[in-house]
């Protein structure tokens, strides 16, 4: 998938990201960029989860939104 391709899906998908953490600011997912590893690291911080319950969250999140690909 090309990069413009791929910006897309994310600027798509932040709006779901954002409703399903209201935690996350606006900051957040300009670090977060549509990558994975920074997204997991954001719901640490900013929901207070434990690595494996971010897991676990976001895997429930990625299997609701299958048409979302990370970077």
């Amino acid at each position: 998938m090309n990069e413009d391709r791929m910006k897309g899906n994310w600027t798509q998908f932040k709006g779901k990201v954002k409703e399903q953490w209201g935690k996350l600011t606006d900051d957040d997912m300009d670090v977060i960029a549509g990558k994975r590893d920074q997204m997991l690291g954001k719901l640490q911080e900013r929901q207070g989860l434990a690595k494996e319950a971010a897991e676990e969250q976001l895997n429930t999140w990625e299997r609701a939104n299958p048409d979302f690909r990370w970077d």
